[in-house]
C-alpha cells in the first residue's frame, strides 16, 4: 500500500513537471483604463519617473523603499533603481518615448529573483479630454517561472497591481486636470 502511494505521488510530480514544460516560453500581462484627461497630461505622469513613482503601486507597498534616480530627468535614459525588503530590488529605464502615445521601459529585477522584462504604456486619445491607457509587461518564462505559474496565476497577481496603479494614475491625473 505504501509503495503504491509513493508511486502515485512520484507520477503526480512527474506529470506536474511535464505539464510545466509545455507552458508558453513568454508571458504578457496587460490592463487598460480610461482616464478623463488629455493624453499629454497622462503621458507626463508616466514619462517622468519621479512623477511615475507618485502612483507606482510597488512604491506604495513599501514606503521605506530606498530608491535612486539616474540619467535624464524624463524620457529615454531616465532610470530608477530600488531596493526594498517587501518589493525586492531592481532597476527600470525608459528605452523609448513617443509623445504623447507611448513609453517603454526595461525592467531588471534582481530580488527576489532575477528577471529582465519590458513594460509598455500605450496612450490612445479619444477626443480632446479622454485617454485610453494600456499598461503591459512582457518577458521570457524560464522553466522555474513556468513551474510557479502552474500554482500561481501570474496574470492575476501582477494584474491586480496594474489595476491599482492605473486607478491611482486615473485619480491623480483627473484631479490635476479637473476631470
Amino acid at each position: 500500500m505504501l509503495q503504491t502511494m509513493a508511486l502515485l505521488v512520484i507520477a503526480a510530480i512527474a506529470l506536474l513537471l511535464i505539464y510545466a514544460a509545455t507552458r508558453p516560453d513568454h508571458f504578457r500581462v496587460s490592463r487598460t483604463s480610461v482616464i478623463k484627461a488629455p493624453a499629454p497630461k497622462v503621458y507626463a505622469l508616466i514619462n517622468d519617473l519621479k512623477l511615475f513613482n507618485t502612483w507606482n503601486p510597488w512604491e506604495k507597498k513599501d514606503p521605506s523603499v530606498k530608491g535612486s534616480y539616474a540619467g535624464a530627468a524624463s524620457g529615454v535614459g531616465a532610470a530608477y533603481a530600488w531596493n526594498s525588503r517587501k518589493v525586492g530590488a531592481g532597476r527600470m529605464e525608459i528605452t523609448d518615448s513617443v509623445v504623447p502615445s507611448r513609453v517603454a521601459m526595461r525592467l531588471d529585477f534582481l530580488k527576489p529573483f532575477k528577471a529582465c522584462n519590458t513594460a509598455e504604456f500605450t496612450l490612445q486619445a479619444e477626443g480632446e479630454n479622454t485617454t485610453i491607457v494600456t499598461w503591459s509587461m512582457a518577458g521570457p518564462s524560464p522553466y522555474i517561472t513556468k513551474l510557479m505559474g502552474v500554482i500561481f496565476n501570474m496574470d492575476r497577481m501582477i494584474g491586480k497591481d496594474f489595476e491599482a496603479g492605473l486607478a491611482d494614475l486615473k485619480t491623480l491625473t483627473e484631479r490635476r486636470h479637473g476631470g
